[in-house]
């Protein structure tokens, strides 16, 4: 028999017209924070353009076919008028389609926790074998590398096992990481017409559902931070708009370091999206300095405490600025050394992919 590759044409999976529509429509209501109708006319403008419809399947069977299968729903304002408005089902879709997008290159693993690189009374087998030690728990102990080195040492005729016959599997020492994501919604985040908000909320839309989904002993919260800071909840993320806001990054910092005290996780990290300029801190009184004006040094100087404050609780903090300005990217240098964190300056393109990155090596920590 020849041995040998076999090619054939390839053939584009067939999609039917709604799989098409549907792809393109998940897109767009993250662009436009979950306005329905805004992302129909963006839709109906694309349709003239690529001519994604055709005389059998309209905008108008489409838009019926998301009712039927209970991705929309029409509901009643207070003034009385209706609104259509995604389900939590279509929330879901969006979610898994962001971690497809940018985490797509990952294997599928089950569900669970990361390896750390230590070994010892973990739960996951790491493959390698070690004589039994007293303590060692009875759960642990190959069954069969144990007869075999029983027939070797006793032999088979007069066959007996005995403590110096057992053999155990090492297992890796498994972590839990509680993480906290700092997304900023200041109004910079979409000035001179970069649009930096919408990867933003694709990478953490990508990155609630690979922890809930594939590390559900995990946890994330996610915060937003503009001239104050708040918690948002997953469900909120493709809704998530950019205001007319300065960056109150202390403010951000204060509320993700409260957040991870509560957590009874050893591992506890802050991601931080930003483009990197503090612009606004809220005073005692509860009044606001605010100075949009390059760098503020009164301003920076409460960032670093915080950061500082954050390497005393064992919190790394990992900054993704996503903008190109060497005078921004000292402020970071030095917020960074101050809580001997991590940052990356990245393009838009590639930041889910550092995040991802960074997650993996910051939860390879061993349990104490």
């Amino acid at each position: 028999m020849k041995k040998g590759f076999y090619f054939k044409t390839y053939e584009k999976p067939f999609k039917t017209p709604f799989e098409v529509l549907f792809g393109v429509f998940k897109e767009l209501i993250v662009h436009t924070s979950g306005d329905f109708d805004e992302a129909i006319d963006w839709l109906r403008e694309l349709d003239k353009e690529y001519k994604l419809t055709t005389p059998d399947y309209t905008i108008e069977d489409f838009i019926e076919d998301l009712k039927k299968k209970g991705f929309i729903r029409e509901e009643i304002t207070p003034d009385g008028s209706g609104e259509t408005t995604i389900t939590s089902k279509t929330e879901r879709l969006i979610r898994q389609a962001a971690l497809d997008q940018i985490f797509g290159n990952l294997n599928k693993s089950g569900s669970g926790n990361h390896k750390t690189k230590q070994v010892g009374g973990g739960d996951e087998l790491t493959g390698e074998f070690r004589s039994y030690n007293f303590g060692d728990s009875l759960d642990k102990i190959s069954l069969t590398e144990s007869l075999k080195n029983a027939q070797i040492n006793n032999g088979i005729g007069d066959f007996q096992l005995t403590e110096n016959d057992l053999v155990i599997e090492d297992t890796h020492y498994k972590s839990q990481m509680s993480t906290v994501l700092m997304i900023d919604i200041s109004h910079s985040m979409i000035l001179y017409g970069e649009d930096r908000i919408t990867p933003a909320k694709k990478v953490a839309m990508a990155l609630a559902e690979l922890i809930t989904t594939r590390y559900p002993k995990d946890t994330i919260d996610i915060l937003v931070f503009g001239n104050d800071a708040w918690p948002i909840s997953i469900k909120e993320l493709p809704f998530l708009k950019v205001g007319p806001y300065h960056t109150n990054t202390v403010a951000g910092l204060q509320l993700a370091m409260d957040m991870l005290r509560r957590k009874r996780n050893t591992n506890k990290q802050i991601f931080m999206i930003t483009d990197g300029k503090p612009s606004c801190v809220r005073e005692k009184d509860g009044s606001y300095y605010m100075n949009s004006n390059g760098l503020d040094q009164y301003i920076v100087e409460k960032c670093y405490t915080q950061a500082a404050q954050a390497r005393k609780l064992h919190i790394p903090i990992t900054t993704f600025m996503i903008a190109n300005d060497p005078y921004l990217q000292q402020f970071v240098d030095k917020f960074t050394e101050a809580n001997q964190g991590k940052a990356f300056y990245t393009g838009l393109k590639g930041l889910g992919e550092m995040i991802f990155q960074d997650y993996e090596s910051n939860r390879k920590k061993k349990l104490k």
